[in-house]
């Protein structure tokens, strides 16, 4: 069973920096991706950042440029760091697990994802 813990969230002024950590256990991903995705009340789940066990990385438009994806392959941890946060990044924030299916999948719809953390609470203000 695939267990996947956030950390890392917190309450920063607009400009500032913030690292999200999530831990995978539970198996061996390769042929996984492993995603960030952020979430509003009311609204759906948006896809923020992925990347596959080949370290091929997929951001939004929505945060390219501003956020990055990296993977800890030997201690299977994946690093979001967000810079020049703004208001409208505040969100709860999601880590997910799709696959295997070995770099099939869009890696941007929610629906490929199986598996969910708890999720992480990033607040900007302004």
């Amino acid at each position: 069973q695939v267990q996947l813990v956030e950390s890392g969230g917190g309450l920063v002024q607009a400009g500032d920096s913030l690292r999200l950590s999530c831990a995978a256990s539970g198996r061996n991903f390769i042929g996984y991706a492993l995603g960030w995705f952020r979430q509003t009340p009311g609204k759906e789940r948006v896809f923020v950042a992925a990347i596959d066990w080949r370290d091929v990385t997929y951001v939004a438009d929505a945060v390219k440029g501003r956020f990055t994806i990296s993977r800890d392959s030997a201690n299977n941890i994946i690093y979001l760091q967000m810079n020049s946060l703004k208001p409208d990044d505040t969100a709860v924030y999601y880590c997910a697990a799709a696959g295997p299916d070995y770099g099939l999948g869009s890696r941007m719809n929610s629906e490929e994802y199986d598996d969910w953390g708890q999720g992480t609470q990033v607040t900007v203000s302004s």
